[in-house]
């Protein structure tokens, strides 16, 4: 289990670990099983590098063998992934009338037709059964195919070596990472702090202090753990995350809202919102242990905050605060010898004698008393940042921008990034931005009111203002750090990857990872989108949809399991039930050419969950891409080939109804990855708008490669042409969100 977790980890970031007690020798000549495996891998899509494949050739065959079983489970090669349809690239002229049909067969109970192993009648003359797999009407499977055209990838991947010296560097960039990690990052950090000893080394994020904190208290080292609850919030943080799973303290209220929303139908026979808004309730109770109570209570008692302030920190989460008490009884801790502290602490807490500094903002704000608030806003430089532009409106942007400068020194670097990146949306008049609320789905907001104040020029000035401070104290951070190295190489392709801040991806990439806003070209011309859900799982009805929204100049079109054909897409069927434990599959063909000559501009992909709740966990979707024709089987319309896929994700624990995962672009011919959550059962859902204008938030953001370009103007380095310079920076090294966020220099 430790080896093929560690592969899986190495998998991501595009290398495969191969630890020195596994090297046995030193033979030079590639063996009869190293040659057999590379062929296999190559059938997946992958190849190795030249130092790989020599380490490879040297290791035993046992290992050789785990390795190839981590790229097929990855894959999914033991997955069923049968569609409803054979040869379903053939519309097969079904229609609503036949369905209607159907429906009045079997409530009249008319024996005439075609009796089907889940007990419909199929009429004569509507539905083709021979171009089946299921059933059309209740879209139950009954035949199963294999995979039949493995290895129609037109390039391989090149998977690159690593050592337990790049594995221990890149459990400490996890560690040391200066962003929220995401959902993938989480999940290698799990695995890694599961196998391998925790290094001593500081973490920079909150968010990654949970994870660590909950391993020591598993390992029974509590007394270290305290060490890293600094704030009254950070222990709230962590007894949420154990009750909850989520790393974000979201309120109970925004959970439940969710999970009743999630149980609504189109049906109201079928909506279960009520007792999804019932389990929910049940599934954040709080119940804890003596020994957990005493623990908590200590943590409060020993922190080293003034109660008045501990109060303070508390009071934006009261409510939450209040549960957490009564569950944990500490009031009835506080009145033990010893605990005078948390007995202070409860006093002034239920009392409310203590101050609260947003209430002072708010107020000296409201009486447009400039000097007051600004003196409080200094006091808390990451809250001055993020409330920057909203004071620069307020205030005036010449008075707001004077005092930001006296402590933009103190404010984190990803801070002083994200005004960079997202001034230049805020401050337009006309733009609708994207934001995500704590817990919610992707939402547009409308500009701020008071730019309608302005003139566009006064607005133009705003915008510069905060790119020449913001860049000017990113060189002065870069100029602070003496660097004895002369010469830099930056690939040109990270001036395509956005420096990954503020991007929160739920869902676990399981191949080489590719940061959000990344762009995939197509070489050939045809897109297929791929979803596999079931795996493990019992049979029974669970309906998730595969779909894609077209979007033209002056329309919209859809390709779902309402409209299996329509210009340039063809859809597999909808498939409602799954089999016994090996999952099933869905896909939808993109003609490129097609879709240009009709002037389609863009293609959003997404999946949906028709069946009440969120989309199943588990759940892969992703798509295929190769310069020369994917076949589809004719016997089952098996179509995936893991050679040709492009990327994937998975998803693990979601509150959310529907999810984009990326966006043809068909003018440019290119496919932007993105995640982005909406609500409601079917694609009709998605608010188009919604995707541009996180296109557009991606677009604004500080790309790796000016990035780095504003380090070598800092520090005074020399850009070279080519890989032959004292710093050299890859898209391989890249592919680290961690690593890249180090340069983020606090």
């Amino acid at each position: 289990m430790k080896t093929t977790a560690l592969l899986k980890i190495s998998l991501r970031q595009n290398a495969i670990f191969i630890p020195s007690e596994m090297i046995t020798n030193d033979v030079k000549n590639l063996s009869g099983t190293t040659s057999v495996l590379l062929a296999n891998v190559s059938k997946l899509g992958f190849t190795f590098s030249e130092s790989l494949l020599h380490v490879l050739n040297n290791v035993s065959l046992t290992y050789k063998i785990e390795v190839l079983e981590v790229l097929r489970e990855v894959l999914g090669t033991d997955k069923n992934w049968t569609p409803l349809i054979k040869e379903w690239n053939i519309p097969t002229g079904e229609s609503v009338l036949d369905h209607i049909l159907t429906y009045f067969w079997n409530v009249l109970g008319v024996k005439n037709g075609t009796t089907l192993q889940c007990g419909h009648i199929i009429p004569d003359n509507t539905f083709q059964l021979e171009r089946y797999n299921g059933c059309p009407f209740c879209g139950t499977p009954f035949e199963f195919g294999k995979l039949e055209n493995i290895g129609q990838g037109s390039k391989l991947k090149t998977l690159e070596l690593w050592t337990e010296k790049d594995l221990n560097d890149f459990y400490i960039s996890l560690l040391q990472s200066k962003t929220a990690l995401d959902a993938t990052q989480v999940d290698s950090l799990k695995l890694a702090m599961k196998y391998l000893a925790l290094p001593k080394t500081e973490i920079a994020m909150k968010e990654t202090l949970m994870l660590v904190i909950d391993l020591l208290i598993e390992n029974g080292t509590e007394d270290l753990a305290s060490q890293f609850l600094k704030t009254p919030t950070d222990i709230l943080r962590y007894l949420w995350y154990k009750n909850t799973g989520m790393l974000q303290i979201i309120e109970p209220k925004t959970i439940i809202k969710r999970a009743a929303k999630n149980g609504q139908h189109f049906h109201n026979s079928l909506d279960t919102s009520a007792q999804a808004r019932i389990a929910s309730k049940k599934d954040l109770k709080l119940k804890y242990s003596r020994k957990e109570c005493l623990m908590v209570a200590n943590w409060l008692n020993n922190m080293n905050l003034d109660v008045e302030a501990m109060c303070e920190i508390m009071h934006p989460k009261r409510g939450m605060w209040v549960r957490f008490i009564r569950a944990l009884r500490l009031a009835e801790y506080s009145k033990r010898k010893g605990f005078e502290k948390l007995n202070f602490l409860m006093d002034v807490f239920y009392n409310q004698v203590y101050d609260v500094w947003q209430s002072k903002v708010n107020s000296s704000r409201l009486k447009f008393d400039a000097d007051k608030t600004f003196a409080l806003l200094k006091q808390r430089p990451g809250l001055f940042a993020r409330s920057l532009f909203s004071n620069m409106l307020w205030f005036g942007a010449d008075e707001t921008i004077v005092h930001f400068e006296e402590i933009i020194d103190k404010v984190p670097a990803r801070l002083v990034f994200t005004l960079n990146m997202y001034a230049q949306n805020y401050f337009d008049v006309n733009m609708q931005r994207s934001v995500k609320p704590l817990g919610g789905t992707n939402k547009r907001v409308g500009s701020n009111p008071l730019l309608k104040l302005y003139e566009d020029f006064m607005l133009t000035d705003m915008k510069n203002q905060i790119e020449d401070l913001t860049i000017l104290a990113m060189k002065k951070r870069f100029a602070a750090v003496s660097n004895t190295n002369k010469t830099i190489y930056i690939d040109p392709q990270l001036y395509n990857m956005p420096v990954s801040i503020g991007d929160r991806s739920d869902t676990v990439q399981d191949l080489p990872v590719a940061l959000m806003g990344t762009r995939f070209p197509i070489e050939g011309n045809e897109v297929r989108l791929f979803m596999q859900w079931g795996k493990d799982l019992p049979a029974q009805h669970l309906d998730m949809d595969l779909s894609c929204h077209i979007a033209y100049e002056d329309k919209a079109d859809i390709c779902s399991f309402s409209r299996l054909t329509t210009t340039g897409c063809q859809h597999s069927g909808d498939i409602r039930s799954i089999p016994n434990k090996i999952g099933t599959a869905e896909y939808i063909n993109i003609n490129i050419d097609q879709l240009a000559k009709a002037n389609a501009k863009f293609v959003t992909f997404t999946c949906n969950a028709y069946s009440n709740g969120s989309i199943t966990p588990n759940l892969v979707v992703g798509w295929m891409n190769s310069k020369y024709p994917m076949k589809i089987s004719e016997k089952t319309g098996v179509a995936y080939d893991p050679s040709c896929v492009d990327h994937q994700v998975r998803v693990t624990q979601n509150v959310a109804k529907g999810l984009v995962f990326g966006v043809l672009d068909v003018a440019k011919r290119e496919i932007v990855w993105l995640e982005m959550t909406f609500g409601g059962q079917v694609v009709g859902g998605l608010d188009f708008k919604g995707v541009q204008s996180l296109l557009a938030k991606l677009t604004s953001k500080l790309n790796i490669g000016n990035l780095l370009q504003l380090k070598a103007e800092a520090q005074g380095l020399t850009i070279t042409e080519n890989e032959i310079a004292d710093e050299v920076y890859t898209a391989q090294w890249a592919i680290n969100p961690a690593v890249v966020t180090l340069l983020l220099i606090d």
